[in-house]
């Protein structure tokens, strides 16, 4: 008996959470969709791109979500059970206070797990595939982007002007300033393009994209030295620019074990041998890696905490005139302790006095807690 009602408690607690978790989950996701819509308003990136590049973003979405939607589902469930007197139930067939909080604890052990794969490889892998649907995309969207008697630099190293577009969909009077040869940190070596032309077209299909121009010039810049050449026709390939879209890889993108072999040969004094291409790992950036790392594998150590605050509510009856302003204390602490453990870790990379609290909080709480709840009220309940 006591097995079906814990199975009944958890079921509807879990069946609530996923209920909870998609529907803000797809709030937030929704949201942050229309502000990808740069991708393709502003970066000349296709749909296609925009819509794998949004859905990637999902796992992100839910492990920044889950301790909030956590906190949410079980405190919501312990209420609802005290408030229809369902908890009675658990109590006139043996089951302690205490024993209901040990099984609420290992619950919310596992959704710690849940938690910590989440932000240490789906989030992490999600993003980095995301990403790479960016860094191998090319400007699908860039026919619409073009606006009259206006200059786009969508494109990077690459300035269009279209004076304008008649009826047939050819430009007149086009200018192109390719900037991409040369080193442009030394303005004595520096290389330019600039085309010019009266007319031209854009064709484009699935393996190239390119303008035909016609009745025009070059103008070259080598160096200072500027040479001239006309032409009746050329193509001026796209193909081989990209978007300004920032392609470099973020921290939250780069896999688990590499951060922790950046922070092992660290504390090795040893940084001259770690290599990475997707990591830059020095004494200056060294701060940022370890709040990563700990964001990823220790901030979930949070959640128990939250579950056994959420049990304080089983330790007061609804009949006690001071049970809603309990329930509303309770609700508050931990909205708080949530918030510190975003808070807190941000001051990790500040010194050994941040990341001691950040450590130390979670679990000196959780035993000072569990030891009251074992000495106050074991014997009561």
């Amino acid at each position: 008996m006591k097995k079906l009602l814990f199975q009944k408690f958890l079921k509807d607690t879990f069946k609530f959470f996923i209920i909870m978790g998609l529907s803000l989950g797809m709030i937030v996701w929704v949201v942050q969709a229309v502000n990808f819509l740069d991708f393709v308003t502003e970066d000349g990136h296709g749909l296609y791109v925009y819509f794998q590049y949004t859905l990637l973003s999902l796992p992100k979405i839910f492990h920044r979500i889950l301790p909030f939607i956590f906190f949410i589902s079980l405190f919501y469930q312990i209420s609802q059970y005290e408030s229809n007197n369902e908890l009675l139930i658990f109590w006139t067939n043996g089951v302690s206070k205490l024993n209901f909080t040990n099984i609420v604890i290992i619950y919310s052990i596992m959704i710690t797990l849940v938690q910590i794969f989440l932000g240490s490889y789906v989030s992490p892998t999600s993003q980095k595939y995301g990403k790479n649907f960016i860094r191998t995309s090319n400007i699908d969207y860039l026919p619409s982007l073009i606006k009259e008697g206006k200059f786009i630099d969508t494109v990077k190293d690459l300035t269009i002007f279209i004076e304008k577009k008649d009826d047939s969909g050819a430009y007149k009077n086009i200018f192109l300033n390719d900037a991409m040869l040369g080193d442009k940190k030394n303005p004595y070596d520096f290389e330019s393009q600039i085309v010019y032309a009266k007319k031209g077209i854009l064709l484009t299909n699935k393996k190239s994209k390119y303008f035909r121009l016609f009745d025009g010039y070059i103008l070259n810049n080598n160096n200072g030295t500027i040479t001239t050449i006309s032409f009746e026709k050329i193509d001026f390939n796209l193909n081989k620019y990209q978007s300004k879209t920032i392609k470099a890889p973020k921290l939250q993108e780069i896999n688990s074990i590499i951060l922790f072999n950046c922070i092992f040969h660290h504390f090795k004094e040893t940084l001259n041998e770690f290599q990475s291409d997707e990591l830059l790992c020095n004494d200056n950036f060294i701060n940022n890696v370890k709040q990563e790392f700990l964001k990823r594998f220790y901030k979930p150590i949070y959640l128990p905490l939250c579950a056994l605050i959420s049990c304080l509510l089983l330790f007061i009856s609804k009949e006690n005139e001071f049970y809603g302003r309990f329930k509303l204390t309770l609700f508050v602490i931990i909205f708080f302790v949530i918030i510190f453990s975003e808070t807190s870790l941000r001051y990790v990379a500040y010194g050994q006095s941040g990341l001691i609290i950040f450590l130390s909080f979670p679990v000196l709480f959780f035993i000072i807690l569990y030891t009251i709840i074992i000495t106050k009220f074991n014997n009561r309940f």
